[in-house]
């Protein structure tokens, strides 16, 4: 079974959606006056790395640039270079910004736009690590040795300047034609050994369909919007190990502590149930799959071929094993839970503090610890907080999320009820759970009524799809006389 799709579009509104979770856009007026004014409070003691030949990676139009990175080649293993934007240098504490980005917790993703962590002059522009203009930096520096593992790392305040604005795409092609950016030439083989230490330790990695919404303005139909499977590439997969590997670094840090003091913020997330691994062990036999008793899941997953059946079925049921992530404090006391099991080593976030209020807190941490100084009492004060707030918007953005694709694909499949599909059967139907189906044109996962057969591909009818419950059902098996729609541009 393919993944393809063809152009399948119709008019969206997600206002609703914004309304329904409560998300202005617009911030307070006081909050945009302080970003707007903000001076850097650290301009005067920061160490000038203006000469690292910084680059960042971002989506095509971001503005918002979190991560600049620099990544040699040495002797005895690897130098990452990685500069994050230093958001808390421009926050007063207790301020209006301080508050209103407290409240927020996270920038949440529409499909037609954001609504920012921060106001955009401080995000997209003063803060935002845009090439050819200085930037100030939390520049963390990583050695590894000649298996991409950290041997020493640090964070320190710094002054930097990006030299070029690069793009996933972009940095896949010029891979494949061997022309890398020089400050990223090493990122390739870096990228595939920390993909293969995470295997070693027992990460797992999911390759599902992404599902995206996209817009689609041919014919100056600007609210138009159409489903696509999100392409990703194995430069998305190199990039990503840079961040990871920061985040490991970050939560070392922290459970190192600074003398007594253990004070952190740790992204964690439980292992998986014994028996949520074993029903997995039984579905692959089922479909086919051939699992070792002595090859780990995330090992197993890694080896699948994304595009056929039994693998969308395992990959599907092994969202199962990464549940239970949460924020978890450090204050004094190491708690009972420090790992990330989709890691598979303790992990906290702090790359991306432009789009999430967790990143400033720990990469605060994390400078006093390295510079052997007290943690700022603003912390202290507001750890507990935080991860609450990050907690609540977690949940918040998975809703926002699933709530904009429904949308979509009951719009788009509106004019389509009555007609046969091709889809696999990821999962059988269980009780009163419905089976769940993968439909690749248009992508569309969806509930399916009867009992088709897991891992089978199989012909479903669409029987409901209703925008104003976001609601989309097949049925099996399609009952006789019904035929395929070609698709058309409405």
């Amino acid at each position: 079974m393919e993944l393809h799709q063809r152009i399948v579009s119709a008019p969206v509104d997600f206002g609703a959606v914004r309304t329904e979770f409560g998300l202005a856009s617009d911030y307070p007026s006081e909050a945009v006056s302080e970003a707007r004014d903000a001076v850097d409070a650290f301009a005067g003691s920061r160490t000038d790395r203006r000469d690292i030949p910084l680059v960042t990676i971002d989506p095509p139009g971001a503005m918002d640039l979190d991560q600049a990175l620099y990544l040699e080649r040495t002797a005895t293993g690897f130098l990452l270079h990685y500069a994050i934007a230093d958001v808390a240098a421009f926050v007063t504490p207790d301020g209006p910004l301080a508050r209103e980005s407290l409240a927020r917790g996270q920038t949440f993703y529409f499909p037609d736009g954001t609504v920012p962590l921060h106001p955009r002059v401080l995000s997209e522009d003063r803060a935002s690590l845009l090439p050819d203009v200085d930037r100030a930096a939390a520049l963390w520096t990583i050695e590894l040795d000649e298996n991409a593992e950290p041997r020493r790392y640090s964070v320190e305040r710094a002054l930097v300047r990006s030299r070029a604005r690069l793009d996933y795409t972009t940095v896949q092609a010029d891979a494949d034609a061997g022309r890398l950016h020089p400050s990223i030439t090493a990122l390739p083989e870096f990228g595939r050994l920390r993909i293969e230490a995470g295997l070693q330790r027992g990460a797992i990695s999911l390759r599902l369909p992404a599902q995206s919404v996209v817009r689609h303005d041919e014919d100056g139909k600007d609210n138009h919007w159409q489903l696509v499977i999100e392409p990703r590439t194995a430069a998305d997969d190199w990039n990503e190990q840079v961040s990871l590997l920061t985040g490991i670094c970050a939560a070392r840090i922290m459970l190192d502590g600074n003398g007594s003091d253990h004070l952190g913020l740790l992204r964690t997330m439980p292992p998986p149930a014994p028996a949520t691994i074993e029903s997995m062990r039984r579905t692959a036999a089922a479909v086919g799959v051939d699992w070792p008793a002595d090859v780990p899941v995330g090992r197993m997953l890694a080896g699948l071929d994304p595009n056929t059946p039994p693998a969308l079925v395992l990959m599907s049921e092994a969202t199962g094993l990464l549940r239970g992530a949460s924020y978890t404090l450090l204050n004094g006391q190491e708690p009972d839970t420090v790992q990330h099991s989709g890691i598979g080593a303790p992990y906290a976030h702090v790359t991306a503090p432009l789009r999430r209020l967790s990143d400033r807190y720990a990469t605060e941490i994390c400078l006093s610890h390295c510079a052997k100084t007290p943690v700022p009492q603003w912390v202290r004060d507001g750890l507990t907080t935080a991860a609450e707030t990050m907690r609540r918007s977690d949940a918040t953005a998975g809703k926002v999320e699933r709530a904009c694709l429904d949308l979509t694909e009951s719009t788009v499949l509106a004019q389509r009820l009555g007609t046969d599909f091709d889809a696999v059967v990821l999962r059988e139907a269980n009780g009163t759970r419905p089976a769940e189906i993968f439909v690749s044109d248009p992508p569309v996962l969806s509930k399916c009524t009867g009992s088709p057969p897991e891992g089978k591909q199989v012909r479903v009818r669409l029987t409901v799809s209703d925008p104003t419950t976001r609601t989309v059902t097949f049925a099996f098996p399609a009952e006789p006389g019904g035929g395929s729609v070609p698709y058309s541009k409405p």
